[in-house]
Protein backbone atom coordinates (compact mmCIF):
# COMPACT_ATOMS: atom_id res chain seq x y z
CA UNK A 1 0.00 0.00 0.00
CA UNK A 2 1.17 2.90 -1.22
CA UNK A 3 1.20 6.84 0.52
CA UNK A 4 0.86 9.49 -1.72
CA UNK A 5 -1.01 11.90 0.29
CA UNK A 6 0.62 14.07 3.30
CA UNK A 7 -1.77 14.89 5.99
CA UNK A 8 -1.87 17.73 8.81
CA UNK A 9 -3.12 18.29 11.88
CA UNK A 10 -4.33 21.91 10.02
CA UNK A 11 -6.46 19.39 7.50
CA UNK A 12 -8.34 18.27 10.74
CA UNK A 13 -12.05 20.43 11.30
CA UNK A 14 -14.86 20.34 13.20
CA UNK A 15 -18.39 19.81 11.37
CA UNK A 16 -20.90 21.30 13.52
CA UNK A 17 -24.31 19.42 12.76
CA UNK A 18 -27.88 20.45 13.13
CA UNK A 19 -29.19 21.14 16.16
CA UNK A 20 -33.25 21.17 16.37
CA UNK A 21 -34.26 22.35 19.92
CA UNK A 22 -36.64 21.30 21.64
CA UNK A 23 -38.18 21.66 25.44
CA UNK A 24 -38.94 17.58 25.48
CA UNK A 25 -34.59 17.32 24.63
CA UNK A 26 -32.60 18.18 21.75
CA UNK A 27 -32.24 16.10 18.47
CA UNK A 28 -28.75 16.16 16.16
CA UNK A 29 -28.91 14.02 13.21
CA UNK A 30 -26.20 13.11 10.59
CA UNK A 31 -27.10 12.64 7.21
CA UNK A 32 -24.26 10.96 5.04
CA UNK A 33 -23.89 12.70 2.11
CA UNK A 34 -24.48 15.58 3.63
CA UNK A 35 -22.90 16.21 7.12
CA UNK A 36 -19.77 13.57 6.70
CA UNK A 37 -17.40 13.80 3.58
CA UNK A 38 -16.79 9.97 3.38
CA UNK A 39 -19.05 6.96 3.27
CA UNK A 40 -19.68 5.44 6.22
CA UNK A 41 -18.47 1.94 6.69
CA UNK A 42 -18.42 1.21 10.22
CA UNK A 43 -19.27 2.67 13.35
CA UNK A 44 -18.28 2.20 17.23
CA UNK A 45 -17.62 3.84 20.64
CA UNK A 46 -15.78 4.07 23.55
CA UNK A 47 -16.88 3.94 27.03
CA UNK A 48 -16.50 2.90 30.24
CA UNK A 49 -12.61 4.64 30.02
CA UNK A 50 -11.44 4.14 33.40
CA UNK A 51 -9.67 8.08 34.79
CA UNK A 52 -6.64 8.57 33.69
CA UNK A 53 -6.60 6.29 30.38
CA UNK A 54 -5.68 7.24 26.85
CA UNK A 55 -6.99 5.30 23.60
CA UNK A 56 -5.77 5.55 20.21
CA UNK A 57 -2.13 6.61 20.02
CA UNK A 58 -1.97 5.59 16.37
CA UNK A 59 -2.92 6.67 12.56
CA UNK A 60 -4.45 5.29 9.76
CA UNK A 61 -2.93 4.67 6.27
CA UNK A 62 -6.72 4.98 4.63
CA UNK A 63 -9.29 5.42 6.67
CA UNK A 64 -10.91 9.07 7.66
CA UNK A 65 -12.75 9.46 10.99
CA UNK A 66 -15.35 11.75 12.35
CA UNK A 67 -15.26 11.38 16.36
CA UNK A 68 -17.81 12.90 18.47
CA UNK A 69 -18.43 13.06 22.12
CA UNK A 70 -22.14 11.59 22.71
CA UNK A 71 -21.94 12.20 26.34
CA UNK A 72 -18.97 14.13 28.45
CA UNK A 73 -15.78 15.76 27.17
CA UNK A 74 -12.46 14.63 26.21
CA UNK A 75 -9.72 16.00 24.25
CA UNK A 76 -8.13 14.85 20.88
CA UNK A 77 -4.56 14.80 20.38
CA UNK A 78 -3.44 15.38 16.75
CA UNK A 79 0.00 15.25 15.43
CA UNK A 80 1.01 14.87 11.83
CA UNK A 81 4.78 14.64 12.50
CA UNK A 82 5.75 18.50 12.78
CA UNK A 83 2.44 20.14 14.32
CA UNK A 84 0.29 18.83 17.55
CA UNK A 85 -2.65 20.48 18.68
CA UNK A 86 -5.78 19.24 21.19
CA UNK A 87 -9.36 19.55 20.33
CA UNK A 88 -11.34 19.54 23.16
CA UNK A 89 -15.05 17.98 22.26
CA UNK A 90 -18.07 18.11 24.81
CA UNK A 91 -20.85 19.09 22.31
CA UNK A 92 -22.54 16.51 20.94
CA UNK A 93 -23.57 17.95 17.93
CA UNK A 94 -20.08 18.46 16.85
CA UNK A 95 -18.11 16.35 14.97
CA UNK A 96 -13.99 16.22 14.63
CA UNK A 97 -13.08 15.08 11.01
CA UNK A 98 -9.71 13.42 10.87
CA UNK A 99 -8.55 12.62 7.70
CA UNK A 100 -5.84 9.26 6.82
CA UNK A 101 -2.37 9.72 8.72
CA UNK A 102 -2.82 11.82 11.75
CA UNK A 103 -2.04 10.23 14.86
CA UNK A 104 -4.80 11.03 17.41
CA UNK A 105 -4.56 10.21 20.83
CA UNK A 106 -8.09 10.38 23.23
CA UNK A 107 -7.42 11.61 26.57
CA UNK A 108 -9.03 13.94 29.91
CA UNK A 109 -12.24 11.86 29.39
CA UNK A 110 -14.52 12.77 32.01
CA UNK A 111 -16.90 10.48 34.19
CA UNK A 112 -19.30 8.34 31.44
CA UNK A 113 -17.80 10.13 28.54
CA UNK A 114 -18.84 8.55 25.36
CA UNK A 115 -16.72 8.61 22.06
CA UNK A 116 -18.69 7.94 19.06
CA UNK A 117 -16.77 7.51 16.04
CA UNK A 118 -17.30 7.19 12.32
CA UNK A 119 -15.14 5.43 10.06
CA UNK A 120 -14.91 5.31 6.05
CA UNK A 121 -13.06 2.07 6.29
CA UNK A 122 -14.17 -1.75 7.94
CA UNK A 123 -11.59 -2.80 10.82
CA UNK A 124 -8.32 -3.79 9.24
CA UNK A 125 -5.18 -3.99 11.54
CA UNK A 126 -2.69 -3.40 8.70
CA UNK A 127 -4.50 0.28 8.26
CA UNK A 128 -3.02 0.79 12.25
CA UNK A 129 0.29 2.81 12.53
CA UNK A 130 0.67 1.85 16.23
CA UNK A 131 4.20 3.07 16.23
CA UNK A 132 4.77 6.77 16.56
CA UNK A 133 8.44 6.21 15.14
CA UNK A 134 7.44 4.40 12.23
CA UNK A 135 4.72 6.91 12.11
CA UNK A 136 7.04 10.12 11.68
CA UNK A 137 9.33 7.84 9.21
CA UNK A 138 6.41 7.88 6.87
CA UNK A 139 5.57 11.19 7.22
CA UNK A 140 9.04 12.37 5.81
CA UNK A 141 8.82 9.64 3.20
CA UNK A 142 5.56 11.40 1.89
CA UNK A 143 6.67 15.01 2.36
Amino acid sequence: MSLTVSASVYDVSLIKFPKIRDPRGNLTFIEQERHIPFKISRVYWIYDVPGGEKRGGHAFREQEEVIIALSGSFDVLLDDGKAQKIVHLNRAYHGLFVPKMIWRRMQNFSTNAVAYVLASCQYDENDYVRDYAQYTRLMQEMS
